[in-house]
């Protein structure tokens, strides 16, 4: 069953991370949203910054001076290789733009990238990883998600979702965790599908944003992709203002 997206959202003190992939209303453009969501001080010491020479954005520290450890906390969130966008939640961004690069897998990068990569290594909460890849000229997408087996750092579970045809005015939700907790549970089952109600990113941003946890949200990317052009329009909303360091 299709879910209000931003129901589901603003219901949820905590889904972390997350990845929204999907056609617009009249299924003209393909729509992408990543998101940042932080507890500690030093997750929500971030902000999005645009990357153009690689057609996507960096995390950097808001403040540099405050920043405790980069690890897991600065990469490259969105990178564009061709006529596909790469988005994920951590440097696997760039481990699935080289395979994809180097061609060795064709057709299957995506998968061969993420086979050689695993969940985060934040004990308890071993964090997983996921990703996206979104065809820029046809709009149909693929989710990832990398996560240990109910907490045991001793067992991965590589999951794959293939979205080659998808439905105008929807989309599918992956987030990192299903909601707050101590360990956070990882996200379990398929992709959430959801509605997409938007072809404009700055209304689909907004309505995102406002939708997120106020206290944890700290970032949002949204890309809206005209597939008959490839062509397309990126915005950025960050809670906190960058401090030079």
């Amino acid at each position: 069953m299709k879910k209000n997206l931003y129901k589901y959202l603003a219901g949820n003190e905590y889904p972390g991370r997350g990845i929204c992939l999907g056609l617009s209303p009249d299924g003209s453009k393909a729509m992408i949203a990543y998101w940042i969501m932080g507890r500690s001080a030093n997750s929500r010491n971030r902000v999005f910054e645009a990357l153009p020479e690689r057609g996507g954005i960096r995390t950097v520290a808001a403040d540099p001076a405050k920043m405790e450890d980069p690890h897991l906390i600065i990469y490259n969130p969105v990178l564009t290789l061709g006529a596909t966008t790469i988005v994920t939640n951590g440097d696997q961004t760039d481990t699935i733009f080289n395979f994809m690069k180097d061609g060795l897998f064709p057709g299957y990068s995506f998968e061969a990238a993420l086979a050689t990569r695993t969940f985060e290594d934040d004990a308890p909460n071993f964090t997983p990883r996921i990703s996206g890849v979104v065809d820029m000229k046809q709009g149909g997408y693929k989710l990832s998600i990398l996560k240990s087996c109910d907490g045991n750092d001793a067992s991965v579970q590589r999951q794959t979702f293939d979205y080659p045809q998808p439905v105008a005015g929807e989309g599918h939700l992956i987030t990192t965790y299903q909601k707050n907790g101590s360990p956070i549970p990882s996200f379990a089952g398929e992709p959430m599908r959801v509605g997409i109600d938007e072809s404009d990113p700055n209304e689909f941003a907004g309505k995102l944003w406002d939708a997120l946890n106020t206290d944890n949200k700290v970032s949002l990317f949204v890309r809206a992709i005209t597939l008959a052009t490839g062509d397309y329009e990126d915005v950025i909303l960050n809670k906190y203002n960058t401090v030079e360091g």
